[in-house]
């Protein structure tokens, strides 16, 4: 029977969307949070995966986007401010859309699944405030 588990995720990060018309075009800032989502065949013990091990898959990356400016790479008017001053950058070469932060995510999380894994798929939601997320899915 297939089973699914998942485990919450939080960190602060701030971002902007150049290409937006209204006030996202600005640099601000969210408490995101991420549920990483699970769908698998459970073990003998009725565990589809040890929440430590759920934590291993991603937590690496949620400590490299916690109080960073997350910058898209074409975005050269703060590419050349954060040049000049040294704050946590991370550089990604999307849109710091919601959608794309799940699908980084999601595809973080694929990345470091087991070789022998029984998922038959995984989710990413990501919450950009406590009313708004974007969710993204691979089945495997």
């Amino acid at each position: 029977m297939l089973t699914t588990i998942s485990k919450q995720f939080r960190w602060e990060m701030g971002h902007r969307l150049p290409f937006h018309e209204g006030l996202c075009r600005n640099m601000h800032g969210h408490s995101y949070e991420a549920h990483v989502i699970l769908t698998g065949h459970p073990d003998a013990h009725g565990m589809v995966m040890d929440y430590y091990d759920m934590k291993g898959l991603i937590q690496d990356k949620i400590d490299e986007l916690d109080h960073c400016f997350l910058c898209d790479a074409s975005d050269t008017v703060v590419l050349d401010f954060l040049s000049t001053h040294a704050m946590k950058t991370v550089i990604v070469d999307v849109p710091t859309t919601a959608e794309n932060i799940a699908r980084l995510l999601l595809e973080h999380v694929c990345a470091k699944l087991p070789a022998a894994h029984r998922m038959t798929s995984v989710r990413v939601r990501v919450y950009e405030t406590e009313k708004t997320y974007a969710e993204v899915e691979q089945h495997l």
